[in-house]
């Protein structure tokens, strides 16, 4: 009988992961082709993006972990190797296909099917503790400021005191002015590696 394709591969020298990824990319561009403004990016986050993003969580810090706009799950696997159990994780994800994809990759993992720019309301009822942190990769920059500042408090609402909003972007400015709410703003260097080259942002309530 013959071995399955990824299997195949990897035999001739490649890694299944590797397999994995470019089966990733061809569900994003699929998703952005169909909704381009929902998706946001052509391509999944690059590695070094993912990890640069989990490195401002703290894996020692209590409650649960939340992730928007998980999509495929690379943020999520840089988080996991962080050091976050997988039952930790709250995913909130838009798109049921990458919702399918994450409860099988993560099956210990919350996955929500929903818009996660009404954040409080899906999951005030859900989240027990307040969170550690939250981690995004939704597209902000095509949203009105209203609502990018709508984001930001809810989620302040959920997380702990001086817990850390992280977001990242392509532009080359904050998508939360500080003016516009209570918050302190920390960006990292740019994100060279990654294609197109990004900008990590992190907030953190007064």
């Amino acid at each position: 009988m013959p071995l399955p394709t990824a299997v195949r591969v990897e035999k001739k020298g490649f890694r299944l992961d590797k397999v994995l990824h470019i089966d990733d990319e061809v569900h994003f561009i699929r998703s952005w082709i169909e909704k381009p403004l929902a998706t946001g990016a052509v391509m999944p986050s690059g590695r070094l993006l993912a990890r640069a993003m989990a490195r401002y969580v703290d894996p020692t810090a209590p409650g649960p972990v939340i992730e928007l706009g998980p999509g495929t799950g690379p943020v999520t696997e840089a988080l996991v190797r962080r050091g976050i159990d997988p039952s930790r994780l709250i995913l909130v994800e838009f798109n049921p296909t990458f919702c399918r994809l994450l409860r099988s990759r993560y099956p210990e993992a919350t996955v929500v099917q929903g818009d996660a720019y009404r954040l409080r309301g899906l999951l005030e009822t859900l989240v027990k503790e307040p969170a550690s942190a939250l981690v995004s990769s939704l597209p902000l920059m095509t949203k009105t400021l209203r609502t990018r500042v709508r984001l930001i408090g809810d989620a302040v609402h959920l997380m702990a005191p001086g817990a850390p909003f992280v977001q990242f972007t392509y532009a080359m400015v904050t998508p939360i002015p500080k003016a516009t709410s209570s918050i302190t703003v920390h960006a990292s260097e740019l994100v060279l590696a990654n294609l197109p080259p990004a900008r990590v942002w992190v907030y953190r309530g007064r």
